[in-house]
């Protein structure tokens, strides 16, 4: 049975509750509604409808060690969910045909189905995510290597060197993460002119009620400040630049310090709604093995919010450089850059990218509350296998066998547990410096 078809029809079959939230993760409504939303759902009869190029461009992050036409294959897709096969003129789906179906749909509807998907996902997973009453959010931002073309140089850019320019030309992207499910809530992409605050600030402004977003340095921003606080109980936290003082309002005691960070007249009047001042609480804090340091919150008070707790919650903003590491390692399996080799086919591939990463984590997180364990404790590398495993076969179950078959995957996936993380320490150091070959100029 096609994927395509799978997700659409075993929705009216008997099956536990856990296989029905599985088999509507993707649910081909929101499929059709992104289509719809972005112009380009598939109108007459082709080899390659619309929403087989979706889950398509879905597949080639799942299996990126495969040739498209072979994920094709796999995945069952093409020509109303069945397999791929000739047209009346008798000629199959080609390379080339699959590259003009992706030409047509475009990178829109793969960004309306993220949202669409994260908003679903994030909502059920929810109760994960709680502290103290507010879900836990990072945001950060990376690059990904692209390939060495005009077209993408000219639109991503590359970023220098001291020397010379980068190899390759790369896309910027910034995301928020819920931190303990490690679900993308919110991703952005854009080229490397574009900054990564110029890229957050929209998904800041997006954030939901009752949040607490983990901020690195590289965010602190008064605007981003105000405006995360603008929404309903939203909250930040994030650690301080060392060259960034206020003026103190309330001395230390313990951890904790009040000051006030004044907002100059400049910034202001570029942004009428910047107020004079900020109220910022300093909590101050130092683990084994560094230097001490400080983090600004907007969480005012001490009795509620505990300074040691708030130490040890920052850390948990690596959660989304692990996510980062997932998607660049595991998904793209370290390959040296994407496959597209043009933008709008970049943008595409990036959005099924993280379509891809957020369907396996929401697996591991069902399979996590299965056994108990928090979502970061189960293998994020071994699930990916267990799920595409699962997914080639989906094609050829019959639709009563997929409750079992579904069944018997969170089982193993919930096997899969990493033992408890030790406290480690790790010097800036590395093993291989840089090699002594003549560095190979772009064209």
């Amino acid at each position: 049975m096609p994927l395509g078809e799978w997700l659409s029809c075993v929705g009216s079959r008997p099956r536990s509750d856990d296989f029905e939230q599985f088999s509507q993760a993707i649910d081909m409504k929101w499929v059709n509604q992104a289509l719809s939303a972005a112009g380009t759902k598939s109108i007459r009869k082709r080899k390659l409808p619309s929403n087989a190029v979706v889950w398509l461009v879905i597949g080639m992050a799942l299996f990126r060690d495969r040739a498209i036409p072979s994920v094709l294959k796999y995945l069952g897709l093409g020509d109303s969910g069945e397999q791929p096969k000739s047209d009346s003129t008798g000629g199959p789906v080609t390379s080339g045909g699959i590259v003009r179906a992706r030409d047509r749909v475009g990178p829109q509807p793969l960004q309306e189905l993220f949202g669409i998907c994260a908003q679903h996902w994030v909502n059920e997973l929810d109760g994960t995510n709680d502290w103290r009453g507010y879900s836990l959010y990072g945001v950060d931002g990376s690059t990904l290597r692209l390939p060495d073309t005009g077209e993408l140089d000219s639109y991503f850019g590359r970023p220098g060197t001291g020397r010379a320019p980068s190899a390759y030309p790369q896309a910027r992207v910034v995301a928020v993460m819920a931190l303990r499910s490690r679900l993308l809530s919110a991703f952005a992409v854009g080229p490397l002119s574009e900054g990564e605050q110029t890229l957050a600030e929209p998904l800041l402004q997006a954030l939901p009620p009752s949040s607490l977003v983990i901020l690195d340095r590289g965010f602190i921003d008064y605007g981003s400040f105000v405006r995360i606080q603008h929404g309903e109980n939203r909250h930040w936290l994030c650690r301080a630049k060392s060259n960034l003082k206020g003026r103190v309002i309330q001395p230390r005691q313990g951890m904790d310090e009040f000051i006030e960070l004044d907002i100059n007249a400049k910034r202001r009047k570029e942004d009428p709604t910047l107020p004079d001042s900020l109220k910022i609480r300093v909590v101050y804090y130092q683990v084994r093995g560094f230097q001490p340091q400080r983090l600004f919150t907007s969480l005012l008070d001490p009795v509620a919010y505990p300074a040691a707790e708030l130490a040890t919650l920052y850390h948990q903003r690596w959660e989304l450089e692990l996510g980062f590491g997932e998607k660049k390692t595991q998904l793209l399996d370290r390959r040296e850059t994407i496959r597209s080799k043009k933008k709008d086919g970049v943008l595409q591939e990036l959005w099924g990218l993280a379509l891809a990463y957020n369907l396996v984590r929401v697996v591991m997180a069902r399979a996590a509350r299965h056994v108990g364990v928090e979502p970061y404790r189960i293998s994020f590398r071994n699930s990916l296998w267990v799920v595409r495993d699962f997914l080639v076969g989906a094609a050829y179950i019959e639709p009563g066998a997929l409750p079992r078959c579904y069944n018997l995957m969170i089982e193993e996936i919930a096997t899969l547990i990493l033992p408890e993380r030790r406290e480690r320490a790790y010097p800036r150091e590395v093993k291989i410096k840089m090699t002594g070959y003549k560095r190979k100029e772009p064209k």
